[in-house]
């Protein structure tokens, strides 16, 4: 189970684990310099404490009596301060504290003088040191809890160390990650429709090896892909002197029936031929140079040739508008989704719509039997049939659809099949970027 809080990116896991590594650092940094700071702090002022605590005492026993009252806070202190006050009835204190100011301030205490350490349960106030004046007189001296401040700059030197510290951590990161985007982004721009642009092979040891074996498999799969373009290609072509031959000897022979099925596979011979060769071509539509093209006017000539051809092909709606494409490949893509159209559902429908600030969405539609949803994705690759609707008794080559897919890809869009909206049907959405009003 994936934590919510935890980032997808692995930019975002990097940075967030020395991040907190950063931070659990500086507290426990900060914790153990004020904890010292804190000890180092109450042995001064217990020291600090002992010496004017003896030199008070000796002070007070040299004051008449009357006049102790008004020395007494004038010997008070910001931690303490003295009181001629009644002894309380309570036990030692046994605390580590506790023995400890006993200990230094005994020390700096004139012979037969004691001292007893008690805590007085008073707000605010820590321990209580109950003394003796020479006279018998009970001098009480109350320390308050020690209060450690912190300087607002330093949380602000640390906080801004920290800072610094991520910042540099994100930067480094970045520096790390960033190959691996690079290598996604030309990994995701690989393929047959565009030509292979190799990365570049600098960086860190590690990052040119990545890049240099990537840029061998490149090379491996733009090779594999033309030599399956030109056997391709070249079968076709070579295919069609036998068929040619064949023909005219189909048209030597007397027995007329037979004479016809003869031709009429080699129409579907041919037909395989020119389509095979069409998708070998389809590859090099990329290499076709981008043209200011006005969208409406191309598919209203479509259109117009189909009307003038007697097949029924209509165009529903057409935004105005024009785009940077490649004219030749576009009109190939849109007569082969109308061609296919109009094989399995007799009419074909043509729409053009402009998106906002996005793609343009162009749709051919029919009213035919459709595709099966768990069939539409595997219609587009080469030489895949349907045999419930789709097969050899139509003329169904299983090659159609794979090369719109392939001139779809070259001219930068995608062409994603699917049911018409309204009524049964098939309908062919090509998303075609550059949108220029």
């Amino acid at each position: 189970m994936t934590l919510r809080w935890w980032p997808r990116s692995l930019f975002g896991r990097i940075l967030l684990v020395l991040s907190l590594g950063l931070a659990l650092a500086h507290a426990l940094t900060f914790v153990l310099a004020i904890t010292e700071r804190s000890m180092t702090m109450r042995r001064a002022m217990v020291s600090y404490l002992a010496s004017d605590v003896a030199s008070s005492l000796a002070m007070l026993d040299r004051l008449p009596p009357a006049e102790r009252a008004q020395w007494v806070d004038r010997l008070a202190r910001r931690n303490y301060r003295f009181a001629l006050t009644a002894p309380l009835d309570a036990p030692e204190d046994r605390s580590d504290m506790a023995r400890l100011v006993a200990g230094a301030v005994g020390a700096t205490l004139p012979p037969g003088q004691t001292v007893r350490v008690i805590d007085p349960h008073v707000p605010g106030t820590e321990l209580r040191l109950q003394l003796q004046l020479s006279d018998g007189t009970p001098l009480a001296v109350d320390m308050d809890e020690p209060r450690l401040q912190v300087s607002p700059w330093v949380l602000a030197a640390l906080a801004l160390q920290l800072a610094l510290l991520v910042g540099l951590c994100a930067w480094a990161v970045r520096a790390a990650t960033r190959p691996l985007r690079t290598l996604a982004d030309a990994a995701d721009a690989l393929g047959a429709d565009r030509a292979a642009v190799p990365l570049a092979e600098d960086g860190p040891r590690e990052v040119q090896r990545a890049a240099k074996a990537f840029n061998r498999m490149q090379q491996r799969i733009q090779a594999h892909l033309e030599e399956r373009m030109r056997i391709l290609a070249a079968v076709s072509h070579d295919l069609q002197t036998p068929i040619t031959r064949l023909r005219l000897r189909a048209d030597l022979l007397d027995d007329t029936a037979l004479q016809g099925k003869l031709h009429a596979d080699l129409a579907e011979m041919q037909s395989l031929v020119e389509e095979g060769i069409a998708y070998a071509r389809s590859s090099q539509a990329v290499q076709e140079p981008l043209q200011r093209v006005d969208l409406r006017a191309l598919l209203q000539s479509i259109a117009f040739d189909y009307a003038d051809a007697g097949l029924p092909v209509a165009l529903l709606h057409a935004d105005p508008g024009t785009c940077d494409t490649r004219p030749q490949a576009l009109r190939r893509l849109v007569c082969n989704l109308v061609d296919n159209a109009i094989k399995f559902a007799g009419a074909a429908e043509l729409s053009l719509e402009a998106q906002a600030q996005g793609p343009w969405l162009l749709r051919v539609l029919d009213r035919g039997p459709g595709i099966a949803q768990a069939d539409l994705a595997a219609v587009l690759q080469p030489y895949v049939r349907l045999e419930d609707s789709r097969n050899r008794g139509t003329g169904g080559t299983g090659l159609g659809l794979a090369i719109a897919n392939e001139l779809a890809k070259a001219l930068g869009g995608r062409l994603v099949l699917g049911p018409r909206a309204e009524g049964p049907g098939l309908e062919a959405r090509v998303e075609l970027p550059g949108q220029q009003p």
